[in-house]
């Protein structure tokens, strides 16, 4: 059964920069072995998770690159994909656009933002998920 996982965001690290969050989901999938999919919301997005995810420090390192600018994206671990790239999905997809996730997955993981106004399409998103058959579960982070 697929899963749809959301990650409220209260811890203030997250909360000054929720992307960090996304980066920690991207290194658990790739201590895990699992490669990823994040669907950024848009070029800039992209661009700040790429520079990100070469910041987690000195012993961390996850392959990843921005879908679209090298012909070899398929061995990198975590894939970055701009909405203006289509990008095949993978066992593992973090959400961060505004639709759910159409298509085959194992598992979606949805960053829910620490704004109360903002959580209200990501409710809807979850009886999206639902309907689908997904396993829905909440994280507080």
């Amino acid at each position: 059964m697929p899963r749809a996982d959301f990650y409220l965001i209260a811890k203030p690290r997250f909360r000054d920069e929720p992307l960090r969050l996304v980066c920690e989901l991207a290194r658990k999938a790739h201590d895990a072995g699992i490669f990823t999919l994040i669907l950024a919301r848009d070029a800039q997005q992209a661009e700040t998770l790429d520079d990100l995810l070469w910041d987690m420090g000195d012993d961390a390192y996850i392959p990843h690159q921005i879908a679209g600018q090298d012909a070899d994206e398929e061995e990198a671990a975590v894939l970055i994909a701009p909405p203006d790239v289509d990008a095949a999905l993978r066992p593992i997809v973090i959400n961060l656009r505004d639709g759910a996730v159409d298509g085959a997955v194992e598992r979606v993981l949805e960053v829910v933002p620490a704004d109360e106004s903002a959580r209200g399409p990501l409710r809807e998103r979850w009886k999206q998920y639902a309907a689908r058959g997904f396993d829905v579960n909440k994280h507080d982070m």
